[in-house]
Order: C-alpha cells, then sequence, then structure tokens
C-alpha cells in the first residue's frame, strides 16, 4: 500500500505503520459492517439501523486520513507529459511552486475545516477571511448528534462539559467531524514535507509518475518464463 516508500527513521517506521494500519482498519470496519447488514437485511428481514451513518462516516474517514498519506508515498496521479518537456532544473521550479500552492491550498482547507468543526465542540471558530486572526465567539453546537449512531457508555463523561450536563441521546457530530481538522492538518503537514524534499532534491515531483511502467517491471519476472 506503500507504493515503494520506505520510512528511513524509527519513529517514521512507527508513524508509517500507524497510518497503514488505521487505513487497513477502517476499511475492515466498513467492509465487516456492510456485510453483517446484508445478512441481517436478505437473511432476517432486520439491519443495523445505524449501519449506513457509520460507514459514510467511516468513508470520509478514510478519505481525509488517506489524501494526506496519498501525499507522503507519493500516491496521487497527475499528468506529467507537458512537464517532461522541460529540463531537470525547470521541472525542479515547476514542482517547486506546484508545492507552495498546495501549501496554500492546505492552509485554507485547514481554516475552513476548523471553523465548521469548531462549534460542534463548543470552541470558537477564527476570525479572518483567509488567514485567521483570532478567535471569535460561536454559536455553541455541541449539543448537535448524530441521526442513528448510539452515544457508546464509556464515553458519557464529556456530557458534562460539552453538552451542559445533558445526556446525548446519539453520537455528538464533533466527535466524527473531528477528522475534518485533523485531516487537513496531516494534508498540510504532509505537503510541506513533500516541499522540503523537493527543495533538497531529495523527491522531484508531488505525484506519482509513470506508473503504469513501474507496474510492469514489478510483474515483468513473472512472465520471465514465457
Amino acid at each position: 500500500m506503500s507504493s515503494g516508500y520506505q520510512p528511513t527513521s524509527a519513529l517514521g517506521r512507527i508513524v508509517h505503520e500507524f497510518e497503514e494500519t488505521a487505513i487497513a482498519v477502517i476499511l475492515g470496519l466498513m467492509t465487516i459492517i456492510t456485510f453483517i447488514n446484508v445478512v441481517l437485511r436478505y437473511g432476517f428481514n432486520t439491519g443495523l439501523i445505524w449501519g449506513l451513518e457509520a460507514v459514510t462516516f467511516l468513508f470520509a474517514w478514510l478519505v481525509l486520513f488517506g489524501m494526506s498519506y496519498a501525499v507522503k508515498v507519493t500516491a496521487h496521479l497527475g499528468v506529467d507529459a507537458v512537464i517532461n518537456l522541460f529540463s531537470s532544473p525547470v521541472r525542479r521550479v515547476i514542482a517547486l511552486v506546484a508545492s507552495a500552492i498546495c501549501i496554500f491550498y492546505a492552509m485554507l482547507l485547514l481554516k475552513g475545516a476548523w471553523d465548521y468543526w469548531a462549534p460542534f465542540a463548543g470552541l470558537d471558530a477564527t476570525s479572518g477571511r483567509w488567514f485567521p486572526t483570532g478567535f471569535e465567539n460561536s454559536r455553541d453546537q455541541a449539543w448537535y448528534s448524530a441521526v442513528d449512531l448510539p452515544m457508546p457508555e464509556w464515553l458519557r463523561f464529556i456530557e458534562a462539559s460539552m453538552n451542559e450536563g445533558e445526556a446525548y441521546e446519539k453520537l455528538p457530530r464533533f466527535i466524527p467531524y473531528v477528522m475534518l481538522p485533523i485531516g487537513m492538518a496531516l494534508l498540510l503537514f504532509r505537503f510541506i514535507q513533500a516541499g522540503v524534499r523537493i527543495f533538497t532534491g531529495v523527491s522531484t515531483s508531488l505525484i506519482v509518475s509513470h506508473e503504469a511502467e513501474d507496474d510492469i517491471e514489478a510483474v515483468k519476472h513473472m512472465n520471465a518464463g514465457d
């Protein structure tokens, strides 16, 4: 799943294993919940009422978490036919400009993600149209909850501080929505890392190049005896 990426430090290996494990767990949970729901629906004429909502949130987590992972391992697809017409120094400049644009865009996404999520967590959104200039009072929306997802009993301790002592009937929305700012922060961090790699000459692009040729080379040995 790592597209040939190999971490170079112990911390890097731990983080890399954690990311791949998290992605695998999310995929596994989506598959298990969907499978159980299909069996219950067609076999017993019932189902998990919260199953669809759970899978929807898990899929959102997979996308938001996976896009930063794909930046790290250079797995995002792109068209480099025009870029390859230029010399290596020019391609490096283009890659640096592209990484700067991506970093700027990720910063905007992070601000927007925080401003959207913060009221659900009883926190303040940032002020400023493009860049955070501080915090401004936001309407507390911590009482919003999911439609069907039940509230786990072991999370009841948050009710005193998040819902003015009122009990949640369903899972509060700030919990599944927290992946928005986390995912955008990870994306920004990975784009900065990618920009540093390009600047230092470790990497040459933000995207995977010639993935078809790489895949052919990877399986070439399988046809060697034909």
